[in-house]
């Protein structure tokens, strides 16, 4: 059965500092750039038929950097969560106009929705497991938390249950014929 590798991009000063980031296009940091690379020499030699990547840039340096720039192929579906109004804002700068709001449950205004994000991936879920062969998905936190949730049968807002760091590995895959998580939010040093 094949596997998904998943890779979540490397830092970026956003992400270091908590802000949402889901379409604005911030680069990678120098200790970015380096998981990017330690992410290219864990999956080298690794049988990778396909490599998947958001469009965005953080997501294709990784890729590029990681050495599979000249195979990846760029995917809408896999942009990251457009956090509309709060876009650039941390948690706690939300919670001061709104304090119950939960991305998970509330989505952002003038941006997507838990379910919106759902919906946006699972036509890409549906052709990764129909493969009969080993894919890499360079992506961003949220969308890739939400991918692994409709990987496994679940609600998109079960996304929340999946912690994922930048620079990180996880696989999908199988146990006999049930989509499993067989690893999760893997730092590259140690994967």
């Amino acid at each position: 059965m094949p596997e998904i590798v998943l890779i979540r991009h490397g830092e970026t000063e956003w992400s270091r500092d908590g802000r949402h980031t889901g379409r604005t296009d911030v680069p990678l940091t120098d200790a970015g750039r380096r998981q990017a690379e330690l992410v290219g020499e864990w999956l080298e030699g690794r049988a990778l038929v396909r490599v998947l990547t958001s469009p965005l840039g953080r997501a294709l340096e990784t890729c590029r950097l990681a050495g599979f720039g000249d195979r990846a192929e760029p995917r809408e579906e896999l942009l990251e969560w457009d956090y509309g109004e709060y876009e650039g804002l941390t948690t706690p700068q939300i919670r001061e106009q709104r304090p119950d709001w939960y991305l998970w449950r509330d989505g952002c205004p003038g941006g997507e929705s838990a379910a919106d994000v759902g919906l946006r991936v699972d036509g890409l879920v549906a052709a990764l497991r129909e493969a009969d062969a080993d894919a890499a998905v360079f992506a961003h936190g949220h969308v890739l938390r939400v991918l692994t949730a409709r990987w496994l049968g679940l609600g998109p807002e079960s996304g929340a249950l999946f912690k994922l760091d930048t620079g990180t590995l996880s696989v999908l895959g199988y146990e006999r014929k049930t989509p499993v998580i067989t690893r999760w939010n893997s730092p590259v040093s140690s994967a």
